[in-house]
């Protein structure tokens, strides 16, 4: 139920108005979000005890599934697929040998510093081997699409389709309560730094929590919760979607992001879509939706003191609230579904030009910014 396995949802959902679309899984876990086309499973399908991928030698450890999805290819006579990830974008050279004329997306999810440095680093030659043999790279954000363009010149930017729609429906800014949506994921979400700052809240606001993880980040999560005795200030309302999400949205004023690091998280665009002004400390992703602190307030990469510094503020004025709340709705409108589908079907049929790489030590400043 990541974020990866939702934006490709969405998608896909939305081709099947325009082309033949078929789901392809390697294993065989328990749907969580509804599809509007087939689902295909490899024929000896992986454990489904694996989220993701991120060990050494894919080619060798999903072999099986490898030659089950070629075939499928190849019976199924498809004209393009769109590889999600680190683990199958792998696979693309394998795909490319064996179906030249198939056009190979490899769509890259998150940070390429995080992706080769960090999750693929025990696979970083397979995953550049299939960037480079990819027909398209497509990225999230500036620097992403900078990054990814020094494997393949054929790389572009498409956004990740919204995940969410307003349909009238606001969040109100009266509620003294913050919400975080996301998985519970110590680290990477940064959730440390989130209960840092529930400790430093004015005592009648409250953090309201939506999300899951494993057994483990979840022990920790609660551990540190009574450590710093922040176990009244935490709402947990667990993984939601649909009407459920939307309420817990709804139910807030500000929603705010702590993750050390991230692609473009899809959370921020639905809050932004509900009109909650945003905070966040700086990562690649929340850099691409606040541009500058334009759209919401956007603090240095992991000082939870600035990030204290910038909340309070809003928490203390609700005209502040609702400034931020319409630069947020503003902002959600250059995420329509229908454009990132056009996107996404000129790129299917060969039709997108991608942008030229600018010269520059753009990427290298970026690349050093909150290390």
């Amino acid at each position: 139920m990541d974020g990866v396995k939702r934006a490709t949802t969405v998608l896909g959902n939305a081709l099947t108005s325009q082309a033949d679309v078929a789901f392809y899984s390697l294993a065989q876990p328990r749907a969580f979000y509804e599809l509007n086309a087939p689902l295909i499973t490899a024929r000896r399908p992986a454990s489904n005890a694996v989220l993701n991928y991120f060990g050494a030698a894919p080619l060798t450890v999903y072999a099986s599934q490898l030659a089950d999805l070629l075939a499928t290819l190849e019976t199924g006579a498809y004209d393009a697929i769109i590889l999600p990830g680190g683990l199958l974008t792998s696979f693309a050279p394998a795909i490319k040998r064996q179906l030249p004329r198939i056009n190979v997306i490899a769509w890259m999810h998150n940070n390429i510093d995080v992706y080769l440095n960090q999750y693929y680093v025990q696979m970083q030659d397979e995953l550049v081997a299939g960037l480079l043999a990819a027909d398209t790279v497509v990225t999230l954000t500036d620097y992403d699409w900078e990054g990814y363009s020094r494997f393949n010149s054929h790389t572009v930017k498409i956004y990740n389709p919204p995940t969410m729609q307003a349909r009238g429906q606001r969040a109100d800014l009266a509620q003294h309560v913050i919400a975080y949506t996301g998985r519970i994921d110590m680290q990477h979400k940064g959730l440390d730094y989130l209960l840092t700052v529930a400790r430093a809240l004015p005592d009648d606001w409250q953090i309201a929590v939506a999300g899951s993880g494993p057994q483990a980040q979840m022990t920790t999560f609660y551990r540190l919760m009574d450590e710093l005795g922040v176990r009244g200030r935490i709402i947990y309302r667990g993984a939601l979607k649909d009407t459920e999400l939307r309420q817990h949205y709804q139910r807030a004023s500000v929603f705010m992001m702590t993750s050390r690091w991230e692609g473009m998280p899809l959370v921020m665009g639905e809050a932004m879509t509900m009109g909650l002004p945003i905070i966040s400390m700086w990562n690649t992703g929340s850099a691409e939706y606040l541009q500058a602190g334009r759209h919401g307030v956007l603090t240095p990469a992991r000082d939870v003191n600035q990030l204290i510094n910038g909340l309070l503020p809003l928490l203390a004025d609700q005209q502040q609230r609702e400034i931020y709340a319409m630069r947020a709705r503003q902002r959600s409108r250059d995420f329509t579904l229908s454009k990132i589908v056009r996107q996404w079907l000129a790129l299917l049929t060969r039709q997108y030009v991608p942008q030229t790489v600018v010269e520059s030590n753009w990427y290298a400043d970026w690349s050093n910014e909150g290390q």
